[in-house]
């Protein structure tokens, strides 16, 4: 199978270092693909960026935008074929992988209208200057597994748009999404060496972070391997890193909430996607006037989810994406309920028949009194459908919780009162902030990134195309009728 996109059109490692064989997550039988890899690859993908560029960048805003258009039909035109490969690879429930297809598509939209506006050049008429945004030159793009086409769609879009050329490197586990965004692309007419695609696994990613021939690199994983990207390359300050990391996201549940849209919330924040969010809820920190109803609506929330495989009727969760993922989940499950956290929705292992999947039920613990955090559970991103509920006095104590941890990503605050909302935003630290609305969420046309080790203060979202430039500022020569410039202890 050809699955590299190099120099325009696809082709296939004839000496390959190593072959992506794809099960799915939602049933180990079914090999959803084969992609093989090689590593000189991505000497070839970045030699061919590097020519295209100049003449890429050359190219003007107005015709890159048209065939950015043009790979928004195809994506439409293969909506049906990206969701169902979606689905498979990762283990998404086919309405939720669509969902996802349908974000790829209105991305165009705003990165071309809302986003292109943030990246506008502007002229400084009585100064008189300029201030112009000039592409980085190649760019890397690293993609997630969780969202395997939103969120590398959402960083190659803007750069492409603002004159980069692009080098992607997906998630191993979502090579085949890739294949189908690649083909998009070439249906767009995207000249030889704009947009290259190499498959791989760490090694692929390790070599591609680290070449010489690179101007920046768009990740969205983990914060150790975002962590491992920057350590690669503190040597070159020059080149721009983005990173997109995790979260140990909090949703604040206060006495005056509308328990019956709080309950809903929370279930989808922890539980779509199989908790595989950056953004989902895994903590809840709630004041104890209302966690007694809280905890019973949320537990019974839990149990009721459908789990089974992604293309069955009525199911709200897949499986999570690994053997290996669920195994950490249960483990971290066991060590709570060995300190004292109480299993209300005690999750566990799922059969669904005739599947061979990683399939979990969610879960729910409750911490006993004056528990708050417990080291490798409340402290650590488990990627998986687990809510830690914890009980506390007041709005000043949630806040304190809310904000004990290493990252700074997403966060919910449940109340009626605007006057407490306010206080939050002033105060809980992270970058996205929802009022009575699922931590889950996002919107394109606002930034998305994280503090701390949630990201490094280059939010995606509205803003990717400020990540994909770089500012010039151009000063211009004085009136000509002007007075000549001349300074003490010099003649002319």
């Amino acid at each position: 199978m050809s699955s590299d996109f190099l120099g325009g059109r696809f082709v296939t490692p004839t000496t390959p270092d190593g072959v992506i064989e794809l099960r799915s997550p939602a049933d180990q039988a079914d090999v959803v693909g084969r992609h093989p890899w090689a590593l000189a690859h991505v000497d070839e993908a970045v030699a061919d960026a590097r020519a295209a560029f100049p003449a890429w960048r050359k190219l003007g805003l107005s015709a890159r935008a048209d065939l950015l258009r043009r790979y928004q039909s195809a994506l439409k035109a293969h909506a049906d074929e990206l969701a169902r490969c979606i689905a498979r690879e990762i283990g998404k429930p086919l309405w939720e992988a669509k969902t996802e297809v349908s974000a790829m598509v209105s991305k165009v939209d705003v990165s071309l209208g809302e986003g292109a506006a943030y990246v506008k050049d502007v002229s400084i008429d009585d100064l008189p200057g300029a201030i112009v945004h000039r592409p980085h030159g190649v760019a890397v793009v690293i993609g997630p597994f969780n969202f395997p086409g939103h969120l590398p769609n959402g960083q190659l879009v803007p750069a492409l748009l603002m004159g980069n050329t692009v080098v992607f490197k997906p998630s191993d586990k979502g090579a085949g999404t890739a294949v189908l965004m690649a083909k998009c692309l070439e249906a767009a007419g995207v000249p030889p060496g704009v947009f290259s695609l190499v498959q791989g696994g760490v090694a692929t990613a390790e070599k591609l972070v680290t070449h010489p021939g690179i101007d920046a690199i768009l990740f969205t994983g983990s914060a150790p391997v975002g962590q491992r990207i920057v350590a690669a390359n503190a040597h070159r300050p020059g080149l721009l890193v983005a990173l997109e990391l995790g979260g140990k996201n909090a949703s604040l549940v206060l006495d005056d909430c509308d328990l019956e849209r709080t309950v809903r919330e929370l279930a989808f924040s922890g539980f779509a996607t199989a908790g595989q969010r950056c953004t989902a809820t895994s903590r809840v920190i709630v004041t104890k006037g209302i966690a007694r109803r809280l905890v019973e609506r949320l537990a019974a929330a839990a149990r009721s989810v459908k789990v089974g495989h992604v293309f069955d009727d009525g199911v709200f969760m897949g499986p999570v994406i690994s053997e290996a993922t669920r195994q950490r989940l249960l483990a971290a499950q066991a060590r709570a309920v060995q300190a004292g956290f109480e299993p209300v929705a005690p999750g566990g292992v799922v059969d669904v028949a005739g599947r061979e999947g990683f399939f979990v039920r969610p879960a729910v613990h409750v911490a006993k009194a004056g528990v708050t955090r417990l080291e490798g559970y409340t402290d650590t991103e488990l990627f998986a459908p687990d809510l830690a509920v914890v009980t506390v006095d007041s709005l000043e104590q949630a806040i304190d919780v809310a904000n004990d941890t290493e990252f700074g990503l997403s966060a919910a605050v449940f109340t009626q009162s605007k006057e407490v909302f306010e206080r939050c935003v002033d105060e809980v630290r992270v970058g996205v902030l929802h009022w009575n609305r699922s931590s889950a969420g996002a919107s394109g046309r606002l930034p998305f990134g994280g503090i701390r080790s949630s990201g490094n203060h280059r939010p995606a979202g509205i803003l990717m195309g400020q990540s994909c430039t770089y500012p010039l500022a151009v000063l211009l020569p004085q009136k000509a009728d002007g007075p000549l410039p001349s300074w003490p202890g010099i003649s002319f």
